[in-house]
């Protein structure tokens, strides 16, 4: 599971579209019709991402949005049919850290969850991880085998960094599909695999991330 999401949502039909398209990649939705219901359900919940309506019934999205910031900073994406500059920005102002104005595209709404996520999560995490003898520093971008500098692409450091972020704990290939592309790859899958063989090489320390087979694999020290 890429985590939870809290969907907050009065319209049966968008909250379906919504709830059923975030669930085929990988996202636990709570669904709720109310921001009284949603701010009751996010203390019971673990979650990741609130996706919030502006037009709810009894408290409007901004109320709710206003509520939710003065407890907690998860992320808000709002959706709402209103296309007025000012009900943007207003919903930015209490809070929201995206906005999407209804109809949308399904596609462009996971790609903007994980755009978020990305963006939001990235000021919570530690700039140097370290397992066994090797070294991520996020700040410099930098990589190090028992002190000795290493030269990863992009794709292969962020790869790393997840690992390292998450030390013996199994990550399935979906999972760092979605928090390291952040998109649907074409390449699905395979790439994953592709990028750990060359983690493994380049670093030589094959044993670190271990291969779980038909379901992922794990970062350990050797």
């Amino acid at each position: 599971m890429a985590g939870t999401l809290l969907l907050v949502e009065d319209e049966p039909s968008v909250g379906d579209l919504v709830r059923g398209y975030v669930s085929r990649h990988g996202y636990g939705v709570v669904w709720v019709r109310s921001g009284e219901e949603a701010l009751v359900e996010l203390d019971r919940h673990p979650v990741r991402l609130v996706i919030l309506d502006v037009g709810l019934p009894g408290m409007d999205g901004f109320d709710v949005c206003r509520a939710i910031r003065a407890r907690s900073h998860v992320p808000i994406l709002m959706l709402t049919a209103r296309d007025d500059e000012p009900d943007r920005v207003v919903g930015l102002e209490v809070g929201a850290d995206d906005y999407v104005t209804k109809p949308f595209s399904p596609r462009e709404l996971v790609a903007r969850i994980k755009a978020i996520l990305r963006r939001t999560e990235q000021h919570h995490q530690e700039d140097v991880l370290t397992l066994a003898d090797v070294t991520v520093n996020r700040g410099t971008h930098d990589v190090t085998v028992a002190g000795e500098p290493v030269e990863l692409t992009a794709k292969e450091f962020d790869l790393l960094a997840c690992f390292l972020a998450n030390p013996n704990s199994l990550l399935s290939r979906e999972l760092l599909l979605d928090r390291v592309w952040g998109i649907e790859y074409p390449g699905g899958t395979r790439t994953v695999d592709v990028h750990v063989a060359q983690l493994r090489r380049k670093l030589g320390r094959p044993e670190l991330i271990r291969t779980l087979r038909g379901a992922g694999y794990k970062a350990v020290a050797p």
